[in-house]
């Protein structure tokens, strides 16, 4: 499963990736950014720049990570897309379990 949210700073995508993957919510986690963001808020459309975070996860991990997500980010109403994979190559796709398993 991949999941993405984006943030209005690099740091701020660096904190939410590794407190992810500190707590074997994820796999790992990719920052792309800055992106130009277009969107409708608060009666009007805004552009602002921001960092995308692309969390590689298995289902199972999906609601801890959501939760983890919504408690660290300082978005009111954050991006959370989840992603479902349909194939991937099984070396990967099982060190994405085993990283997300162990305790």
């Amino acid at each position: 499963m991949a999941v993405q949210t984006t943030t209005d700073s690099a740091d701020k995508a660096a904190a939410l990736a590794r407190g992810a993957v500190e707590a074997r919510l994820a796999a790992c986690a990719q920052i792309v950014g800055p992106v130009t963001s277009v969107y409708h808020w608060a009666g009007g459309i805004e552009t602002t720049q921001e960092w995308q975070v692309l969390f590689k996860t298995t289902a199972a991990r999906y609601a801890e990570l959501e939760r983890h997500l919504l408690a660290a980010h300082d978005y009111e109403t954050p991006e959370i897309i989840a992603t479902p994979v349909v194939a991937g190559a099984p070396a990967y796709l099982s060190w994405i379990t085993a990283e997300t398993t162990r305790r």
